[in-house]
């Protein structure tokens, strides 16, 4: 199993290619990849200007590496978060390796709002909604206002507004 998290405060470094980078990374790590095609990487890494590998480079030798194993699990965590451009770029790639590697799975989290870009590259996808629990909610609310740095930048009607208001707004969700 590979997978990574997405971060909205890292948006610039999650593009595709770092995306892809950090699957495959995480497959040479383990020894997974072709000695063949482990030189390839390397001999790119090498060119002039160290340009590194291309997606579609990567998305080449993920194919040929994920086909070589007996099954393969990704998970990508956050998927909403990448910019839209990087996020359809690894659908369009992660899309691609799954047409020609039946032993590969893949397990992709993100707010409802990506729906329709994930079943665009996944029709067949099995779709499982999430919600949190109120109470979940007010408990990460209470830990977040008791670890408050500027406590007495909010008063006691603001507290209480945020206890009531956030929660009743998440479930509408």
């Amino acid at each position: 199993m590979v997978g990574f998290y997405c971060d909205f405060l890292a948006q610039q470094e999650q593009s595709t290619t770092n995306m892809l980078g950090a699957i495959l990374k995480q497959l040479v790590g383990r020894g997974a990849i072709p000695e063949d095609i482990r030189k390839a990487f390397q001999r790119d890494k090498g060119e002039f200007g160290g340009r590194g590998l291309l997606p579609q480079d990567m998305v080449e030798i993920l194919k040929k590496t994920v086909t070589s194993l007996e099954r393969i699990f990704v998970c990508i965590d956050a998927l909403d978060e990448p910019t839209p451009r990087h996020r359809r770029g690894l659908l369009e790639s992660l899309q691609e390796i799954v047409r020609v590697s039946p032993n590969m799975r893949v397990f992709l989290t993100g707010r409802p709002h990506i729906d329709d870009e994930m079943t665009e590259f996944f029709n067949r996808a099995a779709k499982i909604p999430i919600s949190p629990a109120e109470d979940d909610i007010k408990n990460y609310l209470k830990m977040k206002l008791k670890s408050d740095t500027t406590p007495k930048a909010m008063d006691d009607k603001l507290r209480a507004d945020i206890m009531r208001v956030i929660p009743e707004k998440t479930s509408e969700m």
